[in-house]
C-alpha cells in the first residue's frame, strides 16, 4: 500500500508518498517524472507516520531550521546506479552545492572505475523521486550554472536562495 498526501509549501504543492518502510516520493506539482513508475491503483489518499514525519521535516526546512535527514526513513526505488547517486545527494550539506562532475568522480571512485559520465549522473539526479528531501536541487553545472531540475529551474533557484547556498 502506498500512502499519499499533499503538502502546501512556499514553492507550491508537494505530493508526498510513503509505504510503511519509508518515504518513496516527494514531487513538486508539475515536475517531470511525477509518480514515475508508481501505479495509481496502489495509492491510498491517507497519511501514515512516515508522511507525518516528512511534513514536519518540510515545515522545519521551509522555516530555515536545516533539518537532518536522519529524522526520516527514505525508501526510494531505482537502479543500483541511481541509488548510489541518490546516496551521494543526501551527503550534500544544506546551503552548499556540488556539480554533476564531482558526483561522477565520487561514483567512479566507489565503483573502482577510472571515470564516470556526468551525463549519466545527471539522468539519475533528474529522476530522484524524493525532491527537496534528497537535495538534487544542490547540483549545479560545472560552471556553477543552474542546469536541469525536474521541478523547474525557477524552483531550483528559489530553493538555493532559501538555503543561501554558496551565498547565491
Amino acid at each position: 500500500m502506498i500512502y499519499v498526501s499533499d503538502y502546501i509549501s512556499p514553492i507550491g504543492k508537494i505530493t508526498l508518498a510513503a509505504t510503511d518502510e519509508g518515504i518513496i516520493g516527494a514531487w513538486i506539482e508539475g515536475q517531470k517524472y511525477f509518480f514515475n513508475k508508481i501505479e495509481q491503483k496502489d495509492l491510498v489518499c491517507q497519511e501514515n507516520e512516515e508522511l507525518r514525519k516528512a511534513k514536519a521535516w518540510l515545515d522545519d526546512y521551509f522555516a530555515g531550521k536545516k533539518p537532518e535527514l536522519t529524522r526520516l526513513k527514505l525508501a526510494p526505488k531505482g537502479s543500483e546506479f541511481a541509488m548510489a547517486v541518490w546516496k551521494v545527494l543526501r551527503e550534500i550539506p544544506y546551503g552548499e552545492t556540488t556539480t554533476y562532475g564531482e558526483i561522477a568522480k565520487k561514483i567512479a571512485e566507489q565503483k573502482g572505475l577510472k571515470r564516470m559520465s556526468a551525463q549519466a549522473v545527471g539522468g539519475a539526479v533528474g529522476h530522484n523521486p524524493i525532491s527537496i528531501i534528497v537535495p538534487c536541487h544542490r547540483v549545479v553545472g560545472s560552471n556553477g550554472s543552474l542546469t536541469g531540475y525536474a521541478g523547474g529551474i525557477e524552483i531550483k533557484a528559489k530553493l538555493l536562495a532559501h538555503e543561501e547556498a554558496n551565498k547565491l
